[in-house]
């Protein structure tokens, strides 16, 4: 399986990219709204990608970063998404705000992406949060007793969390960046948003 293709973006159009690499030209599913933050035709590019092999397909889906790929592959583990489906709403809406979308429970937000309905809007926020869920429970995290003053913080601080092990944080990632981040009557959303930010170094703005 693939990690990344890096080589010269030769051809894009609204739904795919060829990248040339050492004179093979990989074909890669990359709507323009990902594909054009990789560069210019003629310039180098570094595409993550996903190989979806079946019995009459074998494609390569395209990411601008990791943070998009780990998202995809968790959308991918919900019963009825496919990879056609779960990159539609990577390239629709970013990682951060899918992982905001499925702790707050935000349907509209879900639905907001073109041929997602209502019913499978709810299927993904229902089934990655009791796995995001039972991966907190199995990893034993704990929220700090200093800092979760009653149940609402706690319900609030775990949540905040899951959001960030779902963009692919390590556990002690996550349960340190949210700690550090929180403070009395914050919002899930404001306290991810923050908590990214510090987790990555205050890179995301």
């Amino acid at each position: 399986m693939y990690a990344y293709i890096k080589g010269t973006i030769e051809s894009r159009n609204d739904t795919q990219i060829v990248i040339d690499n050492n004179g093979i030209g990989y074909l890669i599913n990359c709507p323009i709204m990902i594909s054009a933050s990789l560069g210019k035709i003629g310039e180098e590019a570094k595409v993550y990608v996903y190989q979806s092999v079946r019995e009459d397909d074998i494609s390569l889906y395209g990411f601008a970063d990791n943070s998009q790929r780990d998202i995809f592959l968790k959308l991918l583990t919900v019963s009825g998404i496919g990879p056609k489906v779960a990159h539609s709403i990577c390239s629709a809406i970013t990682p951060e705000q899918i992982a905001v979308a499925v702790m707050s429970g935000d349907i509209k937000l879900l639905t907001s992406v073109k041929g997602l309905g209502k019913k499978t809007a709810e299927r993904i926020v229902l089934e990655l949060k009791d796995k995001l869920k039972q991966q907190q429970k199995e990893m034993g995290i704990a929220i700090p007793v200093s800092k979760a003053s009653d149940p609402v913080s706690t319900s609030v601080m775990s949540d905040a969390v899951g959001a960030l092990l779902v963009l692919g944080y390590k556990e002690h990632e996550a349960d340190e960046a949210v700690s550090s981040a929180y403070e009395e009557g914050i919002t899930l959303e404001e306290l991810i948003k923050k908590a990214l930010k510090i987790a990555s170094g205050s890179k995301i703005t």
